[in-house]
């Protein structure tokens, strides 16, 4: 019987079925769409359902082009969800990670949540990326793991991932500069992709030197899905290079709103 810990070495990849409580990712879902509903209703002065999958994310499109600022603010305020911090350091992943040998596990950047679709992206680079190796942007342990999992069912048609597998074993490949994470120069024969097709709770584990890429998504749906990140503390080289860390996170040094808030703003919150 293979465990994790050896299926990743081998494969670079494991597959887990039905790994989460769909509850908790349940939960995580609707308040992101809760999120964007407060928006669509003061943008465009609509009241959506936001179980209605298709009325809903149609809203998300139009809300996209009528006000990009704000639906891009509110993606960033969907990462900071506490249902999705919290599942991020739920103990059942703590107990994964250490099956695979973590004995000082970490966050290697905070959680990401993905909603993608070719009518929310306005240069091509977020919805359906190349084949790329996700150590290039973390450059964390050598056997830092990404957790990928989807919030809804995902097969072909909405663009699951398409892996190589044991492609992590070749190494750092060269890659540019100019898409969201750095697409692989090299040119990679179609017939080495794998597609993934996963139902909610399914998880996808893999190393962060595992070439992958999106799916197609064909249809006027959104992908949603998770990424969480883990670095090993333990690993040497990360300890030789003193853990490098190249994630920036700072406040913008001018208001945003400016001359905001006034003395009476504060008063109607306070009084």
């Amino acid at each position: 019987m293979h465990t994790p810990r050896t299926q990743l070495n081998r494969d670079g990849y494991v597959i887990v079925k039905n790994f989460f409580d769909k509850n908790a990712l349940s939960q995580i879902y609707r308040e992101a769409r809760q999120l964007f509903a407060v928006q669509i209703r003061r943008v465009l002065n609509l009241q959506v359902d936001i179980d209605n999958t298709d009325e809903f994310e149609e809203a998300m499109f139009a809300l996209f082009e009528k006000d990009f600022t704000a639906f891009a603010n509110t993606g960033k305020q969907v990462q900071h969800l506490i249902s999705l911090h919290r599942l991020g350091t739920h103990e059942k992943i703590v107990s994964l990670l250490h099956d695979l040998g973590y004995q000082f596990p970490t966050i290697a950047v905070r959680p990401a949540m993905q909603f993608n679709s070719r009518y929310l992206s306005k240069d091509g680079s977020h919805w359906k990326l190349g084949a790329h190796q996700d150590w290039r942007n973390g450059q964390g342990s050598l056997d830092s793991v990404v957790l990928w999992f989807p919030l809804v069912d995902c097969g072909v048609d909405l663009g699951a991932l398409q892996i190589i597998p044991q492609s992590h074993k070749s190494g750092l490949m060269s890659a540019s500069r100019t898409g969201y994470l750095g697409t692989i120069e090299e040119e990679i024969p179609e017939e080495d992709f794998v597609q993934t097709e996963f139902k909610v709770g399914d998880l996808l584990l893999f190393s962060a030197f595992l070439v992958h890429r999106s799916g197609n998504n064909i249809t006027r749906n959104i992908r949603w899905s998770v990424q969480l990140r883990y670095n090993n503390l333990e690993e040497k080289t990360f300890q030789e290079r003193g853990f490098p860390m190249p994630y920036i996170y700072k406040p913008e040094d001018a208001l945003i709103t400016p001359n905001f808030p006034q003395k009476v703003d504060l008063e109607s919150i306070f009084s």
